[in-house]
């Protein structure tokens, strides 16, 4: 039991430790402001001005809350094991155990949202897939990758809705764009950018030989348009273009002009939409998307990277992985980046990215 107790008083110590540098009484003054703004009878004028400070305020409170309770819960649970230490009961050491396993999950989860500090960490996001080349191969990769994000966000509750896809002649997908909200997606599914690939036997091969496929994946915060003036987009600097959408929809969307392709002029950064019905909705949508796009494209640093941006730089080929996926001759996920790697490949490709995307994250911390 003592064992226990000092797993429990360690934690305890950790919990403190980051409680301090997160500095919860400086957010608790900053939680008080907002709220003092929330209450001034003209603060619902500007509606989007109201929503971005009164999910700000949400946020800062789910996060203080968070720490506040999982500090008192490690309190409790340390002052339990002391009064065990004596009592020596078996079901209430282990009722102690699996309270401490829980704790320290929780810790881990809040301790990683404290490395999400950047600008947008906090925005929902837009991931996008695109398949390299090798046609059918690559583009039935693509939608595996596809399937594998879908049930991934399912898993944690996030809403997720296709905004463009482009299917293959035979199999696959092309391309898909999906918008995924929820708390802190983009800090989180940032870690997910750049080139996925695959090596397996082919079952588009007569000889099932073994064939490596590449696929792109992008994610760009997903913003309004209040986010800054640096990000503001002037009419001049717009491209619309209509026409049919195809695909997701129904069979009215079909055959009216509903779909919008926007393309800034100035970056030449291009951002299609045609989930919505009507015209009007798509180009709402596709403004957030493209602002999205131009926040990252304005950050980036290196002109390879603007080009990516710009999609004039998708090349998802050897060397250019963040990740591999093996399922023949042997099975294994490797992340380039960290060099973690799990041998389930079936249950990663089944949506269990969390511990990819925790230690890549951890891997930015300092």
């Amino acid at each position: 039991m003592k064992e226990l107790t000092d797993k429990i008083q360690a934690l305890a110590g950790k919990i403190q430790d980051l409680i301090n540098r997160v500095n919860l009484v400086s957010k608790q003054n900053e939680i008080n402001n907002l709220e003092a703004k929330m209450s001034d009878p003209a603060f619902w004028q500007d509606q989007v001005q109201a929503r971005l400070v009164s999910q700000q305020a949400a946020n800062l409170k789910t996060e203080v809350s968070g720490w506040q309770n999982l500090e008192q819960e490690i309190k409790d649970l340390s002052a339990l094991s002391q009064e065990d230490e004596v009592e020596q009961s078996a079901s209430l050491t282990k009722d102690l155990t699996d309270q401490f396993y829980k704790l320290e999950k929780q810790f881990s989860q809040l301790e990683i949202k404290t490395v999400l500090n950047g600008k947008y960490d906090s925005a929902n996001a837009v991931l996008t897939i695109y398949a390299g080349a090798g046609g059918t191969e690559a583009q039935d990769w693509a939608e595996m990758l596809k399937r594998m994000y879908l049930r991934f966000c399912e898993n944690k509750n996030w809403p997720i809705k296709i905004i463009n896809e482009s299917r293959g002649n035979e199999a696959g997908i092309k391309s898909v764009m999906l918008e995924i909200s929820g708390d802190f997606v983009y800090g989180f599914l940032k870690a997910e950018s750049g080139v996925h690939r695959l090596v397996r036997l082919s079952p588009f091969d007569a000889d099932h030989a073994r064939h490596t496929s590449f696929a792109m994946v992008e994610v760009t915060p997903e913003l309004d348009s209040s986010v800054g003036s640096e990000l503001e987009i002037k009419s001049d600097d717009l491209k619309i273009e209509a026409n049919t959408a195809t695909g997701h929809g129904g069979q009215s969307v079909n055959t009216t002009y509903s779909a919008i392709r926007l393309t800034h002029i100035p970056t030449g950064i291009k951002v299609s939409c045609q989930n919505e019905r009507s015209q009007q909705q798509n180009r709402e949508t596709a403004l957030k998307i493209l602002q999205g796009k131009l926040a990252k494209y304005y950050e980036a640093q290196q002109e390879e990277e603007r080009m990516r941006i710009r999609g004039e730089l998708t090349e998802a080929a050897w060397g250019n992985q963040i990740r591999s996926y093996v399922l023949h001759p042997y099975k294994m996920v490797k992340d380039h980046r960290t060099d973690y790697e799990e041998h389930e490949p079936d249950a990663v490709l089944n949506g269990e990215l969390d511990s990819f995307i925790e230690v890549y994250l951890r891997s930015q911390i300092g």
